[in-house]
């Protein structure tokens, strides 16, 4: 595997039953690419983003995540990638730093590494007066940009993003896309999933699936002058009138 090809994928499957969820889709992705992967409701990006995250396995095709087989080296994977959900990142019932010595220790850090990090992490986000303050209590918009922290914790190659922005404000969601910005310049590949279409401007580059399989997969500038759209919401739209399944 090319060594800046940090995910790639080939003819890659899955069925449940007679249903095929995800229908041979193949992309690669560059390190410290922002890759959007977008989808409407059923279109099979979660499906998708679990197999290349090493919690389900393919039904067939081929495909490697930081280097590692999806089919055969899952519990690698797990460890050299980061993951945040809108629904959920973080124990709420603890502390910002019990939280932040948690996950060090899920990610294998050891206590030189894990106090060094944890400094970084509060000096970044301006979080040192909150280290006792339990997360349940913090703002929405702290929360998601301490999960993000949390999940490049240990300085993965790709950090998998599932919706991280939803329902928090817009001057938040600019704020947390410049943690985003920031992880891509340090070399993190960044795979992101999103309901707001400008955040896709955002990406490097967006793919789009329809019915589980892609329909486009370009640079937002590319896709917008291939459909002959203003924006990546029109050619979200255009692309989404044809699906013939939802959730």
């Amino acid at each position: 595997m090319n060594r800046d090809k940090v995910i790639s994928v080939k003819n890659l499957s899955k069925k449940f039953g007679e249903f095929i969820a995800v229908d041979r889709i193949s992309f690669e992705v560059e390190r410290g690419e922002i890759f959007g992967f977008l989808g409407a409701n059923g279109a099979g990006k979660t499906t998708a983003m679990r197999m290349l995250c090493g919690l389900s396995y393919p039904t067939s095709g081929s495909g490697t995540v930081a280097g590692y087989d999806i089919m055969t080296q899952g519990e690698e994977i797990k460890r050299h990638i980061g993951y945040m959900s809108q629904r959920f990142s973080l124990y709420e019932d603890l502390t910002v730093w019990e939280n932040i010595r948690l996950y060090a220790g899920i990610y294998g850090l050891n206590r030189r590494q894990t106090l060094r990090r944890t400094v970084e992490l509060l000096d970044r986000l301006q979080f040192r007066s909150e280290i006792r303050t339990r997360v349940g209590s913090l703002p929405l918009g702290w929360k998601q940009k301490l999960a993000f922290s949390v999940a490049t914790l240990h300085r993965p190659e790709v950090v998998f993003l599932d919706e991280p922005t939803g329902g928090v404000d817009p001057v938040t969601r600019r704020q947390f896309w410049e943690l985003i910005y920031e992880a891509a310049a340090a070399g993190t590949t960044v795979f992101v999933t999103t309901h707001y279409m400008d955040e896709a401007e955002y990406c490097s580059r967006v793919s789009i699936m329809v019915d589980g399989q892609i329909r486009a997969l370009d640079t937002p500038t590319l896709l917008k002058q291939q459909f002959a759209a203003k924006s990546m919401d029109e050619v979200f739209r255009t692309l989404a009138r044809d699906a013939k399944r939802g959730e």
